[in-house]
């Protein structure tokens, strides 16, 4: 199943990278204000970027998962903080549609635009059972986008009573119901805001909060509202790819900027044209497939999940532990491509007027995202096929 020759999913994509130019000039505003500008943000929701997961009952596109990727990676041509925000909050969307309703109307019914941000981190918070809900505390880091955000999707863990497995929730806040504290002073993806949210005690009802259990393919609470095949694939199986488009695309932007300079440039020692070098060929030709094929990849993997989900197939752990592994190996090679192409371009690259430097170092900020340590994700392969137990409870 694709959307690639879907109306509304090439409308999204174009106006994805008609954005693309603008964002590219207001990226140093981004990164010295530390999160979107007012007008960026104003014209993300003009294109309805933030809603292209968000079901069409509530006037959202419900587009198939890959637009994820390709919507995001065309932003980060251009910026790969806001494209990072925007795959951020535009997953929140997708998570939301397998809430319980009550959930879904609580965020959706004060306005279908609403913004939710998250930080899913279990070993941040704590949470415990109680009449109705549970009493949540804790303070996360890396909230991307929360001071533009209506909510925040936090994560706890619930313990088990009398030698029960812990239960792995994820909980909405209400922004009243917590504080951000800004500590985003960042090398790379300066502009995403991605500051620490705390809330002390507050009481989350039963209905806005979530099950990892639920979410791990097939039915969830929210398919009553939300049956699309789109809303019963494993969330964190596919956890990787809601983030992987922007270092897609922002490696594909460092790309077309060193093309463009390579042609014109000639050397300022030896007089030589750079464009008749076969250095600069090779390098060029070597990035150009690192992200060709990354992006092969994870288009694959989306797809695939989206085939699987329509028929009614959740993948098993094998699938869901090569997806994280895919996941995490198509970010490296995007990694890779952005820090050949930036070593090739030479001392006028790192001067702060480039947009190669900041791509460069955008590059490893989004590498650094634990969805995208191989090692992690190889380790929990290689357990996987050699028999052994996950290890993982969110899978």
């Amino acid at each position: 199943m694709s959307t690639a020759g879907n109306r509304a999913y090439l409308e999204a994509t174009g106006r994805a990278r008609e954005l693309a130019g603008a964002l590219k000039a207001v990226a140093r505003d981004a990164e010295r204000e530390r999160s979107l500008p007012g007008r960026t943000l104003a014209a993300l929701h003009e294109a309805g970027l933030f809603r292209i997961l968000q079901p069409a009952r509530v006037g959202g596109a419900e587009l198939d998962f890959s637009a994820l990727i390709e919507v995001s990676a065309e932003l980060a041509r251009g910026c790969a903080s806001t494209a990072w925000v925007v795959a951020n909050l535009a997953c929140r969307h997708w998570m939301l549609a397998m809430f319980p309703k009550a959930a879904q109307d609580a965020v959706w019914g004060a306005s279908p635009d609403a913004l939710v941000a998250a930080s899913i981190i279990f070993s941040a918070g704590r949470a415990r059972a109680v009449r109705g809900g549970y009493l949540v505390d804790g303070r996360w880091p890396f909230a991307s986008g929360v001071t533009l955000a209506d909510w925040c999707m936090v994560a706890a863990v619930v313990p088990g009573e009398e030698g029960a497995e812990p239960d792995h929730r994820l909980l909405l806040l209400p922004a009243r119901a917590y504080r951000v504290i800004d500590t985003w002073q960042a090398a790379g993806l300066a502009g995403t805001g991605s500051a620490d949210v705390l809330c002390e005690e507050v009481f989350v009802p039963e209905a806005l909060s979530l099950s990892v259990r639920d979410i791990a393919g097939g039915p969830t609470p929210g398919h009553e509202a939300n049956p699309s095949p789109l809303y019963r694939i494993p969330v964190f199986a596919l956890f990787p790819f809601t983030l992987s488009g922007v270092a897609l695309g922002n490696a594909e932007g460092l790309l077309d900027e060193h093309v463009a300079v390579t042609a014109r440039r000639v050397g300022r020692y030896g007089g030589v044209r750079l464009a008749e070098l076969q250095s600069s060929h090779i390098a060029i030709a070597r990035a150009s497939a690192q992200i060709d094929a990354a992006g092969r990849t994870m288009r694959a993997v989306c797809e695939e999940a989206m085939r699987d989900a329509a028929r009614g197939v959740p993948p098993q752990m094998p699938a869901k532990a090569r997806y994280r592994r895919d996941g995490a190996y198509a970010v490296a090679l995007c990694t890779e491509a952005a820090s050949s192409l930036f070593a090739a371009a030479g001392a006028s690259a790192i001067l702060l007027d480039n947009p190669m430097q900041r791509a460069f170092r955008d590059a490893h900020a989004i590498q650094s995202h634990i969805a995208f340590n191989f090692d992690v994700a190889g380790s929990l392969y290689g357990r996987v096929l050699l028999g052994q137990d996950a290890a993982n409870p969110l899978l």
